[in-house]
């Protein structure tokens, strides 16, 4: 049952790699005109659903491993996918929209607000290596992080 398990494991590795590395990336950027058309708050609500989506795919991996049938190996596999591709969402949220366009270097709190999207970066991709829901909450938190830099009254738009 262990052997089959890890070829399961291994098995689903590989399928998510051959996504993730073998296939085009679509990157979601929005426009690097720049447009100056924001809307911060809808892409922090975004990862933050995103982020939801990293929690339950977790809570079903976890409630998937150990069996061996066909089926739970198909839903594992599917819910290893959704995890990473959520995750992955919120990568390049932060980097093709945030990091290039709202975090400037003449901001007085540049430093600080540079670790905070670091810190969900970092969040992420922890959560994509793991499947313990203690990064998932880790995730959100680092999100949650960023809420008071993305209110409307606080954005020229």
């Amino acid at each position: 049952m262990i052997t089959t398990l890890k070829k399961v494991i291994f098995s689903s590795a590989l399928t998510v790699a051959s996504i993730t590395f073998l296939t085009p990336q679509i990157l979601q950027a929005h426009c690097q005109v720049p447009c100056g058309i924001y809307d911060d708050e809808a892409r922090v609500h975004a990862m933050l659903e995103d982020a939801t989506t990293v929690a339950k795919s977790i809570k079903l991996i976890n409630k998937l491993a150990g069996k061996t049938d066909a089926q739970s190996q198909n839903q594992m596999t599917r819910w290893v996918m959704n995890k990473e591709k959520h995750a992955q969402n919120v990568i390049s949220t932060i980097s093709d929209y945030f990091l290039t366009q709202r975090v400037k270097a003449e901001q007085k709190d540049y430093a600080e607000r540079l670790a905070k999207h670091h810190a969900v970066i970092v969040a992420a991709m922890k959560a994509k290596q793991n499947a313990d829901a203690k990064y998932a909450d880790a995730l959100t938190t680092s999100i949650e992080a960023l809420t008071p830099y993305y209110t409307k009254d606080k954005h020229k738009h």
